[in-house]
């Protein structure tokens, strides 16, 4: 019983130890959209491994991040900052826009 214990204990362990190290590991972008456009216009993320995006709105307006590519739609409010998390993504390049001002606010992800 004893050794069955110490077995589940330390698979157990492992596992958390594996997930905290996955967790530490995962990337995290981040864009800005300030006077109308976003900086960077273009971001580079690993293919097939899912990241976070974070979004900073730093106009005097709300905004609404749109990628249909990557399947993500958030409004932002003026001098907020939304974190997004991304599903793994084949290789390829995924536009997105400020719905609210798409004719100017552009960008695109590269996922390599």
């Amino acid at each position: 019983m004893r050794k069955i214990l110490l077995t589940a204990f330390t698979l157990g362990f492992a596992a958390l130890s594996g997930a905290a190290l996955n967790a530490a590991e995962e990337t995290v972008l981040r864009l800005t959209l300030e006077d109308g456009k976003f900086a960077p216009a273009e971001l580079r993320a690993p293919a097939n491994r899912a990241f976070t995006l974070t979004v900073r709105n730093a106009g005097k307006a709300a905004m609404e991040f749109e990628s249909k590519g990557l399947k993500l739609e958030k409004v932002i409010a003026a001098g907020a900052e939304q974190s997004l998390h991304v599903r793994p993504m084949k290789p390829g390049r995924y536009a997105f826009v400020d719905e609210f001002n798409e004719d100017v606010a552009k960008g695109a992800l590269i996922v390599e």
